[in-house]
């Protein structure tokens, strides 16, 4: 009889996998270089996850998880739309700044990488990306009304979603191009050009 799965390797499995995939690429990172790193029988690895692409999928879910339970309520917090968004962007630009801009994105890193040929883990980036988009757009939404603390700040001739979508391509090429060059420079012309660009009434 199997031995029941243990949550806490699991985990380990994905804090480990995360740590090598973002930095190494998901090529670049065998499963025992995964397994090494949290400690645990490489043979372990399929009674969590069923191939390397599965586990791909559930390493963004465990990425995002972090910048949804982190990041995203700043954009159902109060005041202007305008700048709960300039917040948030300028959240996940921290984040990459911390890392001295090695890393870059994992949404884009691994939409790049295995966007095209694992149907696993581009299900799990548009599951990701949807979410995004919906989170983003009642923000923008929020911004196109008149409310009783503050006056639209956002344009309102381009639909919410639209005006997300846009808002989410353009922040994934900052971080890019943030990337390759090691700089916050991208993400500041981010925040000062495209924001305003896209966004002004």
């Amino acid at each position: 009889m199997p031995r029941p799965a243990n949550p806490e390797v699991r985990q380990r499995l994905l804090d480990a996998g995360l740590g090598l995939v973002h930095a190494r690429g998901f090529a670049a990172s065998g499963v025992k270089d995964i397994t090494d790193v949290a400690g645990v029988p490489k043979g372990s690895f399929y009674a969590y996850f069923p191939s390397k692409e599965e586990f791909g999928a559930a390493i963004l879910n465990h990425y995002w998880s972090d910048i949804e339970a982190r990041l995203l309520p700043i954009l159902e917090s109060n005041g202007p739309a305008r700048k709960r968004i300039i917040r948030f962007f300028r959240a996940l630009t921290d984040d990459h700044e911390a890392e001295d801009f090695l890393l870059g994105c994992l949404v884009g890193n691994l939409s790049l990488e295995l966007g095209g040929s694992s149907e696993s883990v581009r299900a799990e980036l548009l599951r990701i990306l949807d979410r995004w988009d919906d989170a983003l757009a009642a923000c923008v939404r929020s911004g196109q009304r008149d409310g009783e603390d503050f006056r639209a700040d956002i344009r309102t001739d381009i639909d919410a979603g639209e005006l997300a979508a846009t808002l989410i391509e353009a922040w994934e090429g900052a971080a890019l191009r943030g990337k390759v060059i090691r700089s916050r420079a991208p993400y500041q012309r981010f925040e000062a050009v495209t924001i305003p660009a896209l966004l002004t009434p």
